[in-house]
């Protein structure tokens, strides 16, 4: 598949993934999307700028793990953007430690739990949750990482 990456560090880089792991934690949670390209953009941030994205489009105050932000192309349009996902770099680490989680492994995952929310899936009910958790464990047992929600 055709996949178009942009990745955006509005942060320190320091400890933060490589564009080429990010590209292979997207490649494979898009393995199976079923059509010839797909772009995206992840947007690595910090604590601010989240809690700021936060604010104005959930209403939640402070900074969260990721976000997504789908795109719908216009009635008629044809098009491969999927939309937007932004991480939170320091709410990444703190929860890897609070989690017991290797960095590198919660980068991966919410990568791909990003990646799920632009697909369409979500985790509002227990059933959605059930099939979101279980597509995403079984994309980051393919890239060699553990069940993130064995913690």
């Amino acid at each position: 598949m055709r996949l178009e990456l942009t990745v955006q560090y509005a942060t320190a880089r320091k400890g933060l993934p490589h564009k080429s792991s990010i590209e292979r934690w997207a490649r494979a949670a898009l393995a199976d999307l079923g059509r010839g390209g797909a772009a995206l953009t992840v947007r690595i941030v910090g604590a601010r700028e989240s809690a700021a994205l936060n604010g104005r489009y959930r209403g939640k105050q402070g900074p969260t793990n990721v976000l997504a932000f789908p795109f719908s192309a216009p009635p008629g349009a044809k098009s491969d953007v999927l939309g937007d996902i932004v991480i939170c770099a320091p709410v990444v680490r703190r929860e890897a430690r609070a989690q017991g989680k290797r960095v590198p492994a919660h980068w991966a995952h919410l990568t791909v739990h990003g990646i799920m929310h632009l697909r369409g899936y979500d985790h509002r009910t227990r059933r959605q949750a059930a099939a979101m958790e279980g597509r995403e464990v079984r994309v980051l047992a393919r890239l060699g990482f553990p069940d993130p929600y064995l913690v």
